[in-house]
């Protein structure tokens, strides 16, 4: 799969997600939930630090939701321009701003686990 296709099916699972979640609609959330985890370790598996990049672009996405789990992502990486948007949405309210306070504390307590170095990093 190319790289603008796995971002694109990303951004896709993440809205999707938030949808069923609006709508009370856990089994379908989950499902969009596990697919955007795969399109995830896909551009990282597939592309590295590249795919971490173009998945970037995505903190600039108009939808808070996407940002917010684009961020979440890419801690690790890029930890200044996603603290930043967390923080953002964070102070606003909704179970979006809720999960990106709960990403920031889980960052700051050292318990967040999303993309970890391979062992052979730094």
């Amino acid at each position: 799969m190319k790289i603008l296709m796995l971002v694109e099916k990303f951004e896709e699972n993440v809205l999707k997600q938030n949808s069923c979640i609006r709508d009370s609609n856990p089994t379908e959330g989950n499902k969009a939930a596990k697919k955007y985890i795969k399109a995830f370790k896909d551009l990282i598996d597939q592309f590295g630090d590249e795919g971490r990049d173009k998945l970037a672009e995505l903190l600039k996405n108009p939808d808070e939701g996407v940002r917010a789990m684009a961020a979440a992502f890419l801690m690790r990486y890029k930890t200044l321009e996603s603290k930043k948007v967390l923080s953002e949405i964070a102070a606003g309210k909704g179970f979006v701003a809720f999960g990106a306070g709960e990403t920031l504390k889980r960052w700051q307590e050292g318990t967040w686990a999303l993309d970890l170095p391979e062992k052979n990093e730094p």
